[in-house]
């Protein structure tokens, strides 16, 4: 009980001594704020103008420039991914489904690591992915089969 007091104590004293700066510091800025006030109102008055309307109106003009460089960006990458696809690999769901297709008793999965090269962690979200597709269902612990 005695520390608590104690406590108690120091912090009302540490208080008090806040109490005081506080004072101290409004009563300088009291004195202050005449000189203050007239460069705030300089400054807020140019910021009222019209040159703040007309920098909006270029942002508006610039905006509809951007929107067709969007525009011819996809077109580039449409014309470009129909030959990548002919060219590139199978995703890694595919390749993950080609396996357990191809075999007849269902595919294990260290078959599967060793066949499509794939870290355990990729193994595994392909392997989710595709049963919430249907494509596949476990015949057993860690043997997969296609749906």
């Amino acid at each position: 009980m005695k520390k608590v007091q104690t406590q108690l104590k120091s912090v009302a004293k540490s208080l008090a001594g806040l109490a005081d700066r506080i004072e101290k510091i409004t009563a300088a800025l009291e004195s202050a704020p005449a000189k203050k006030k007239a460069p705030a109102k300089k400054k807020a008055a140019p910021k009222k103008k019209a040159p703040a309307k007309k920098k909006a109106a270029p942002k508006k003009k610039a905006a509809p420039k951007k929107k067709a460089v969007a525009k011819k960006k996809p077109a580039a990458k449409k014309k470009a991914a129909p030959a990548s696809k002919a060219s590139a690999k199978p995703t890694v769901l595919e390749s993950v489904f080609d396996v357990i297709k191809k075999s007849r008793s269902g595919a294990n999965i260290a078959t599967l690591k060793t066949k499509t090269g794939l870290e355990s962690r990729q193994l595994s979200n392909a392997l989710y992915k595709l049963s919430k597709k249907k494509m596949i269902t476990a015949k057993a612990r860690g043997v997969y089969v296609k749906a």
